[in-house]
């Protein structure tokens, strides 16, 4: 069986992910970065969730077993750890985090001592040591050759000032009234404090975590208290992060939750405008809007697609020479001041371009029209390889026919199959919708 998904190794703690699990990887990781040692240190940081401490003791013990020495700096957001692991020179680092997924899940990211994603051949090999029993007991050391591990529990002074300095030197936030929800996940000391110092008015919700309650009818994938408080409170602007705080999803002045693919072009639009859009062009995946791809011709900016995740995306971006790009989902990536998606980056971002344009969120972050697109995320069985499901090419090629976009894939996290599709016609686009999720659910559930 596949460990690593899109983001990692991520499934049900105490199940999937077990403490023996955990130590394997976290053992073979080690025997990966010690070919290209530097410091002989990595960093761990986590999310808020109870099963955290569990995996997190077992990656220490993993990791102290072939030699390293470790350094634990406690709750924090996954873009703090990309960002403190290079910063403290340290070979890599790990985030201990299963993002938007419910507390039951938990999951092992991993970054390079430059602070990136591992590619997908580097977690090829790295599955490939955690098969092999003799290369991890041959890398167990003894006597002064074991590792020790450290906590840290000032280290997020960096990174406040890090997301400080991503912020124009010559703007305030005072008097902006701003609604954060912090998912009660990692991002619920940094995300207040920075918006505070920047000198916004901040009121807070949901930055109590409990070790069960992360994500927990909260946070980016659930707005309702978001929405409704941005009413109550008359602010400016909602801010939602998810569980490790990579992800942004933003509610305009009304209460009304502003589309991740409108967000991705207005920030493109406006770097483009200020002159600090590199490569002429911006990077999303094949889930965004066709209306994006629209209003960036407009713009004279090219859009170009990843597969999905905020790996496949930062892969482009550099390839391609471009520092902008992002997913519909919340996942934007600024890589001037971030190599991974940062909702607080972001959010800073966003908050920068309504002064510069002294203009309402409503405004100013809906700068384009969506074609009729929809996503449905169907509960499955097993994951049958696609290519084996009798009848799909025939439906997909009536899809074409009818010039209906559309994207089929397994997530890479859950079981789940995500259906989307999108055109001109709502009403023909929804009975599609109806059509496929029925074909599907008979196919994967029987």
């Amino acid at each position: 069986m596949k460990l690593f998904g899109t983001d990692g190794v991520r499934g049900e703690a105490g199940t999937f992910l077990t403490a023996g699990l955990a130590m394997k990887v976290a053992m073979a990781a080690g025997i990966y970065f010690k070919a290209h040692s530097k410091t002989n240190k990595i960093l761990i940081g986590k999310d808020t969730r109870r099963s955290g401490y569990m995996i997190e003791n077992a990656i220490v013990s993993g990791l102290t077993a072939i030699g390293y020495d470790v350094v634990e700096i406690g709750p924090m957001p996954t873009p703090a750890i990309a960002y403190i692991t290079e910063n403290m020179r340290c070979d890599a680092g790990i985030m201990i985090s299963a993002s938007h997924n419910s507390f039951e899940d938990n999951g092992i990211k991993f970054f390079d001592g430059c602070g990136n994603k591992l590619s997908h051949s580097v977690e090829e090999e790295i599955e490939a040591i955690i098969k092999d029993e003799n290369k991890l007991i041959e890398a167990q050391t003894r006597a002064k050759n074991i590792g020790q591990a450290k906590r840290i529990d000032d280290v997020i002074g960096r990174y406040i000032v890090q997301l400080k300095n991503s912020f124009p030197r010559d703007l305030s936030l005072q008097g902006m009234r701003i609604v954060l929800d912090t998912a009660n996940g990692a991002g619920y000391i940094v995300g207040p404090t920075v918006l505070e110092e920047l000198g916004a008015e901040v009121v807070v919700l949901h930055d109590k975590p409990d070790g069960f309650n992360i994500n927990e009818n909260c946070g980016a994938l659930h707005t309702k208290d978001l929405r409704d408080s941005v009413i109550k409170y008359r602010a400016d602007l909602g801010i939602a992060l998810d569980g490790d705080a990579d992800r942004l999803v933003v509610v305009d002045e009304k209460g009304e939750v502003v589309d991740g693919d409108q967000l991705i072009g207005a920030l493109g639009a406006h770097m483009n405008d200020e002159g600090k859009l590199q490569g002429g062009a911006i990077v999303a995946t094949v889930m965004s809007n066709q209306g994006l791809d629209d209003y960036m011709a407009s713009k004279g900016i090219k859009l170009l697609r990843s597969d999905v995740g905020d790996k496949n995306v930062l892969e482009i971006m550099k390839n391609e020479g471009i520092n902008f790009g992002g997913e519909q989902s919340g996942h934007v990536i600024v890589s001037d001041f971030a190599k991974t998606g940062d909702g607080l980056v972001s959010a800073l971002q966003t908050l920068a371009l309504l002064i510069r344009q002294d203009k309402k969120a409503s405004e100013a972050l809906r700068p384009f029209k969506l074609y009729p697109q929809k996503l449905v995320n169907i509960n499955i069985k097993n994951k049958k390889p696609l290519e084996n499901i009798p009848g799909l090419d025939s439906k997909l090629k009536n899809l074409d026919d009818k010039g209906i976009r559309h994207l089929i894939r397994y997530s890479g996290t859950e079981n789940k199959l995500r259906v989307l599709l999108e055109c001109k016609d709502e009403k023909e686009m929804n009975l599609h919708v109806e059509d496929m999720v029925e074909f599907f659910q008979k196919d994967l559930n029987a």
